[in-house]
């Protein structure tokens, strides 16, 4: 069996697992918090199950939970447990909705079903070969076009009536190959061949979801990893039709949590290293620059190059690099400075901690420097004492279990699927580099006399347009994983949020913010509802990494400006409390809105149009038509 099927980066359960699963009850914060605790442990199927069946009960009752439903071709009996648990591993509550066996398109096309009636949020189509109509005609191109064409419109179709009845998200899978080989190494090469068919099939799916708010599950590229002859096992499908082996359960039950999480933006984006054996072998300051095992020639030090160079990959598609190091600063630095050998340099690291606090002080220092939650951290460590100790202090952040051997630590790392996408924008290719910028502009505030001559000094420009197909997926990711400033935390799927995209009604923003170090990416975004004669407004929200750059009183002004061009009278805020977003208790009071109502868990506020003064900003503000529209900018004049 694959080595990565036992998902070997979890730690292993303690002896009373079971005991503390039959302890799980309601929604209380000490089930939630245990429950969670219980979803990192590297469980069997068996268990998987219990604590799946536990999870899925406490997550019925809670506020923040999805809905995931599942239609198969397939028995799916011992799979659905297995999604609420690991799911609730990436950080989704998560409810699923089974249905009976084989009934694929009665629950898809009637709008009566099972699952339409459920109003998921997301639907997984889990359909194999077997239930797609591609029977094989080895060497007729033409008949095996149309073969594909088929298949292809049957998901369409399938597609389409989950889409009538909800604004939902559909999960379509790749088709992973069969194991038997007719042909044997030409098998592939052969048109109409089983082969050949699932191949073009997944070709042309990747295609077809290309422009649109459904998601990609590639167990296609699962099969391969964990190898087709453990995915495949032809008695459990003839004795219960499972589409797979029981055994591959919760490494696939985890693919589909981590890419729920990364559709609710809560996919991992900072991944912080350890130093001392995890980027080079040996103690830097033990062993000197001479000593320490890195580079080519040796097993040992290709092992850590080959680390390296993923790192640097991971950096390259976006990721945030930190350093967390027991070390003296200046000796820790010195290898990426001096070391002939060493890929990774300085000015790939956004945020570097070497000194002889704790890890977990360190983590929370290195988020705090980054304006991120420790939520979003990933620590390579490779001393099991450091990771336990993390693991106990900060149970959020994720820690991955390493193997003794170095040349396996990449591998592990990349297989645990903590920066799993499901969209790549340009803002992801470039968040790195955006934060590097942060930190130049953070000594440039140290530098400067006052705030006043230090904004001004950066030079900003807002630019705000409408939402459009172009940043939707990006627009979706802010929505979903931005807790801290969000007024309201309302979260939306990218079909919910292309409804909002084509209304004639009431007004949506994404703001971009570009001063002289640089881009900025999309820094806010904000969901306006028309209830004549006012808007209310149902989302805004902005990242931490521009607070105090007085951000969200230049997009007040262009939201009023937008607000009396199309005659509205006043603007409606409510601030809902959350654990995480006490920092805009305020928010409302201080752009000038008069109070409404409250209570303790939420208020409501009102700003007069007709009244409002626009509020003095060191920002100029301009406006960008759609891409449909035009290209020009304007600025806006209040």
């Amino acid at each position: 069996m694959d080595r990565l099927v036992d998902l070997p980066w979890l730690v292993s359960p303690p002896t009373d697992f079971r005991q503390q699963v039959r302890s799980l009850s309601e929604c209380t914060p000490r089930s939630r918090a245990l429950a969670q605790r219980l979803a990192q442990f590297r469980v069997d199927s068996s268990d998987l199950h219990r604590l799946g069946i536990a999870i899925n009960q406490i997550a019925s009752d809670c506020t923040d939970t999805i809905r995931l439903g599942v239609i198969s071709n397939g028995t799916t009996d011992l799979l659905l447990p297995a999604l609420s648990a690991s799911a609730l591993r990436h950080g989704v509550w998560l409810r699923v909705v089974g249905t009976a066996f084989d009934q694929v398109a009665q629950e898809s096309l009637d709008p009566k079903s099972n699952i339409n009636r459920a109003q998921c949020n997301y639907v997984l189509l889990a359909i194999d070969h077997r239930g797609l109509p591609l029977a094989p005609t080895p060497g007729e191109l033409e008949r095996a076009h149309t073969t594909v064409d088929s298949a292809l419109k049957h998901i369409s179709s399938l597609r389409s009536g989950l889409h009538n009845t909800s604004e939902r998200t559909i999960i379509l899978q790749t088709v992973p190959q069969i194991g038997s080989r007719l042909f044997g190494s030409i098998d592939r090469e052969v048109p109409g061949t089983m082969s050949w068919l699932i191949d073009r099939y997944n070709d042309e799916l990747r295609v077809s979801i290309e422009n649109s708010a459904d998601l990609l599950l590639d167990t296609a590229a699962l099969a391969e990893t964990v190898g087709l002859s453990n995915w495949h096992d032809p008695a459990q499908w003839i004795l219960g039709k499972f589409p797979f082996a029981h055994a591959i359960v919760p490494i696939y039950a985890d693919w589909v949590g981590r890419l729920l999480a990364a559709a609710r933006g809560k996919a991992r984006k900072c991944l912080v290293l350890d130093l001392d054996n995890t980027l080079w072998g040996g103690v830097i300051g033990d062993d000197g620059l001479a000593g320490i095992a890195l580079g080519n020639g040796s097993v040992i030090g290709e092992a850590y190059l080959n680390i390296q160079r993923n790192v640097i990959a991971l950096h390259d598609r976006g990721i945030i690099l930190a350093v967390s190091s027991k070390n003296d600063d200046h000796v820790a630095r010195s290898v990426f400075r001096s070391h002939p050998e060493m890929l990774l340099r300085e000015e790939h690291i956004a945020a570097f901690q070497a000194n002889w606090l704790d890890k977990a002080s360190n983590l929370r220092a290195i988020a705090e420097t980054l304006s991120i939650g420790t939520d979003s951290l990933v620590l390579l460590d490779d001393n099991p004492a450091e990771r336990a100790q993390v693991r106990e202090a900060l149970p959020e952040v994720a820690v991955p279990e390493l193997p003794r051997d170095p040349a396996l630590y990449a591998d592990t790392l990349l297989a645990a699927g903590y920066f799993e996408a499901v969209r790549f924008t340009a803002d992801d290719r470039n968040r790195a580099a955006q934060y590097q910028n942060n930190a130049a502009r953070s000594r440039l505030l140290v530098a400067s006399t006052d705030l006043d001559s230090y904004l001004q000094s950066l030079e900003m420009r807002a630019l705000c347009r409408r939402f459009d197909s172009v940043n939707r997926a990006r627009i979706t990711q802010l929505i979903n994983k931005t807790n801290q400033f969000n007024l309201t935390t309302h979260r939306y799927t990218e079909s919910e949020v292309e409804a909002f995209e084509t209304s004639a009604e009431g007004l949506t923003v994404q703001v971009r913010l570009v001063d002289r170090f640089g881009d900025n990416g999309m820094i806010a975004v904000v969901i306006c509802v028309e209830e004549p004669p006012n808007w209310v407004i149902d989302t805004w929200l902005m990242s931490c990494r521009v607070l105090n750059r007085k951000v969200e009183c230049a997009t007040l002004n262009y939201i009023v400006a937008c607000a009396r061009a199309a005659n509205i009278r006043s603007l409606i805020g409510s601030y809902r409390v959350t654990e995480r977003n006490g920092m805009v208790k305020d928010h409302y009071a201080k752009l000038g809105f008069e109070l409404l109502e409250t209570d303790d868990s939420k208020s409501r506020w009102a700003l007069d149009i007709a009244k409002y003064e626009p509020i003095a900003v060191p920002i100029e503000i301009m406006e960008i038509a759609r891409p449909a529209e035009t290209s020009d900018t304007s600025t806006v004049g209040f």
